[in-house]
């Protein structure tokens, strides 16, 4: 059935994008991510409304991996089928990404980093999107049982082959990182992004991961920058039912202690008296790294997307308010 989408004419007006390292490609700095509020737990027009409503706010990347869902694969099939329809005519302005490494299918190649896994994964990817390739592969986790070069050169075969535009890794520490953009820069194939989880409750990248990105040339694109709904004005006063810290299985009510809680609530004056969401500054916080080029936000709702996409508008972060940050987290 034809679609009768059309895309924004002004979709590009206020979107400020950002070179991902000394690469050619330019991405938006808040991104798409469809880890967990896409798949069949979710109305199919509910996953499209908010996807073509970024689109027409400049949001020109958005993030997959072979594993997400409900069920596994469920996020790229049902991505597939707005890129077969509403964003048909628009392939060439959006950048599609995927990954592998996580348990996909039963048996021995279902997982990790085996060359015959990653390459099996990108094809069933591939046949999921309806697509002749992605933007961007990634290496979704280490795999300390086969060798690296291994790994390195299935990412270096899928560009050689035209499955891929440019390659990525994600959850590496900063020597594997190292090790990681040498191989693939002696293959032909740099470096480009770099996925780690990064938020001002999870700052285990600036112990080393991004200074290797950029030793690297590459840049970073950084998930969860809003610790799993924490970052957010969710929690301030209490568990609401039905919340994520209730469903999820990557938050629970005993995360939100009372030393958590306190911390957030004090962000969230820091938020107000900058005129923003709690949720807004989490965001423009990761951004302040020069080497982040991007960070991934989801959304369950056309209404939290934009005011997500809100952060973009809102002035730089102070000397001083970094400062009195940093003094909350301690």
């Amino acid at each position: 059935m034809p679609s009768d989408f059309v895309a924004d004419p002004a979709r590009y007006d206020s979107m400020p994008y950002r070179r991902a390292g000394r690469s050619g490609l330019r991405l938006p700095p808040l991104s798409l991510g469809l880890w967990q509020n896409f798949g069949t737990a979710r109305a199919f027009d509910t996953q499209r409304a908010i996807v073509l409503r970024a689109f027409d706010l400049g949001v020109t990347h958005f993030d997959l991996a072979n594993n997400y869902g409900p069920p596994p694969g469920a996020a790229e099939e049902f991505f597939g089928r707005i890129l077969a329809t509403d964003l048909k005519a628009y392939r060439d302005e959006i950048v599609v990404s995927t990954k592998a490494g996580y348990l996909m299918w039963p048996g021995p190649y279902g997982e990790w980093g085996s060359r015959k896994s990653l390459l099996s994964s990108l094809d069933q990817s591939l046949q999921r999107l309806g697509l002749d390739y992605v933007d961007v592969f990634y290496h979704h986790r280490p795999d300390a049982e086969t060798p690296l070069e291994e790994s390195m050169g299935a990412l270096t075969t899928a560009v050689a082959q035209g499955k891929a535009l440019y390659t990525g890794v994600s959850n590496y520490d900063a020597a594997q990182t190292e090790a990681a953009a040498g191989l693939l820069a002696a293959g032909g194939t740099p470096l480009l992004l770099h996925q780690p989880r990064y938020s001002m409750f999870d700052r285990t990248p600036e112990e080393g991961v991004l200074d290797a990105v950029e030793d690297a040339g590459a840049a970073a694109i950084v998930y969860s920058p809003l610790a799993q709904g924490m970052l957010t004005d969710r929690y301030l006063n209490g568990v609401p039912e039905g919340s994520r810290a209730v469903t999820s299985v990557f938050l629970h009510e005993s995360d939100l202690t009372d030393d958590v809680l306190t911390t957030v609530r004090a962000l969230n004056e820091i938020a107000t008296g900058r005129g923003q969401s709690l949720a807004q500054l989490a965001l423009q916080w990761v951004l302040r790294e020069p080497v982040v080029v991007s960070a991934i936000i989801g959304a369950s709702s056309v209404a939290q997307l934009e005011q997500n996409l809100g952060a973009l508008r809102a002035p730089a972060l102070t000397a001083d308010e970094l400062a009195a940050i940093d003094s909350v987290l301690g």
